[in-house]
């Protein structure tokens, strides 16, 4: 079902441990270990949302399953973040972000992503990196 902009209906973030392997392949399509661009719905409001890149972490049935990224720097919050359940873990820079600047990804909010929203790749993580990532969402959602 469509929500009126050509995407599906957003059913909710993910809610469990998903199933992680970095999978990252240069085929055009989104995999685990890449980040990509697409519509990310907002937390308190998923008939809104904004454009930006997001860590792809594994698949749902027919979505994706993905992290937000920010080029914030919540390390000067992190206090105030932890507040409100939020964690953030440094991934560093790629060329996901034209301007080369450091991101961080948000661990504790897996969000479902529809492939066919998915406009770029941006770039893959090393698996070491994955591998940290993954283990911050597994710790978080078990």
């Amino acid at each position: 079902m469509s929500d009126g902009h050509g995407r599906r209906e957003y059913p909710g973030d993910f809610d469990g441990v998903p199933r992680l392997e970095y999978q990252p392949n240069a085929d055009g399509d989104a995999d685990p270990g890449e980040i990509v661009w697409t519509w990310v719905p907002y937390e308190e409001d998923h008939t809104r949302g904004k454009d930006r890149p997001v860590l792809v972490i594994g698949v749902d049935g027919a979505w994706l399953l993905a992290l937000i990224l920010t080029s914030q720097d919540h390390d000067r919050d992190a206090a105030d973040e932890a507040r409100y359940g939020r964690v953030w873990l440094d991934i560093g820079s790629g060329a996901w972000d034209a301007d080369g600047r450091a991101s961080e990804v948000r661990l504790d909010r897996i969000v479902r992503i529809d492939p066919t929203a998915v406009r770029r790749e941006g770039a893959t993580i090393d698996a070491e990196m994955f591998a940290q990532v993954a283990d911050g969402v597994t710790k978080l959602a078990g």
